[in-house]
């Protein structure tokens, strides 16, 4: 079977800043506490008139630009996201003709903040498969769109963005996708979620008022859940390919809080400089978070071919994963 790579990176990010000191004049707050407590400096905003689907073209053809390739070569796109332009139609059938993706069938994939691994996943799947070329997977969140500046412990949380990842068959053996491993935990699904938008609590003037189409979480049990099974989950996959925290070039987590990334690669026994952290500079973007990570790694040297590098995540519903690639450029 084709061994599936990861041949490109593309990110994009909108250009307008939050700062904590711009979030100090809207809630009770202070830079001292954001950063104590989730590490974050800024975080980027896109404009009212920009949407999901925008910001995943763009993050999208920087990385068909990186791969020198055309977007008619791509035979399928995978959107991750939690905050898609509308229910339907996927935000996947608006990328695709936005780039000109005439061959590519696509669906958008909803894994809360794991979405983007879980994609990752799917689309080495496809190409392990033999019945895919090129697969893009993005993933792209605004998620400024439902979170209430009114509520201090949400608000400085989260920023806008995308990033975007080709996936296809590498001529050599060495390299690719080596293992995954991904679970979901339904029991928490209470503990992060927007209440209503759904079948359950349809819009209406009442769910508007109760102000359930913003993010809702139970903080301390999400950080609890989050260092201990994203630890267990990467400590078992790679112990399943008889690797240790020793053989990892780098750790690129999903970015949520700097704390749950030190405590959880510390339990991992991961030093500092092999876990990528760059969530000061743009909060928890969701599905654009590793990619984001990605990118700054691959251009700052830290990930060279070769490379084994662990992905790790954990999101709402409760979902977690990891999986393990030897880097292909």
């Amino acid at each position: 079977m084709p061994r599936p790579i990861v041949s490109a990176v593309g990110c994009y990010v909108p250009p307008r800043l939050l700062t904590n000191a711009d979030l100090e004049k809207l809630v009770e707050t202070s830079n001292q506490w954001i950063l104590e407590r989730t590490g974050i400096v800024e975080r980027h905003i896109a404009d009212p008139e920009v949407a999901t689907s925008d910001l995943a073209v763009e993050a999208a053809r920087a990385a068909l630009a990186q791969r020198g390739a055309a977007a008619s070569e791509l035979d399928a796109i995978l959107v991750c996201t939690v905050t898609p332009d509308m229910i339907f139609p996927s935000t996947a059938c608006l990328v695709q003709h936005r780039l000109g993706a005439k061959h590519a069938w696509g669906f958008d994939l909803m894994a809360a903040c794991s979405s983007f691994l879980y994609g990752l996943t799917t689309a080495a799947h496809l190409v392990a498969a033999g019945t895919h070329r090129k697969v893009m997977v993005i993933g792209a969140d605004t998620m400024t769109r439902i979170v209430d500046y009114t509520d201090r412990d949400t608000c400085v949380l989260f920023g806008d963005g995308a990033g975007a990842m080709v996936v296809e068959a590498g001529a050599e053996e060495s390299l690719g996708m080596i293992d995954f491993l991904h679970h979901i935990d339904g029991s928490g699904a209470e503990a992060l979620k927007m209440p209503a938008g759904g079948s359950r609590l349809p819009a209406s003037k009442e769910t508007v008022e109760k102000r359930l189409h913003y993010i809702y979480q139970d903080g301390q049990a999400v950080f609890k859940y989050a260092v201990r099974r994203m630890h267990e989950v990467c400590r078992d996959l790679l112990a399943r390919n008889n690797l240790s925290a020793q053989d990892v070039t780098v750790l690129i987590p999903h970015q949520a809080n700097r704390r749950i990334i030190t405590a959880m690669a510390d339990r991992l026994g991961l030093s500092p400089e092999k876990v990528i952290i760059n969530i000061e500079r743009y909060g928890n973007t969701t599905n654009a978070a590793i990619p984001l990570a990605t990118l700054e790694a691959v251009q700052s040297g830290r990930i060279r071919k070769g490379d084994l590098v662990l992905f790790a995540t954990v999101g709402a519903g409760y979902t977690v994963g990891a999986s393990l690639w030897r880097w292909a450029f």
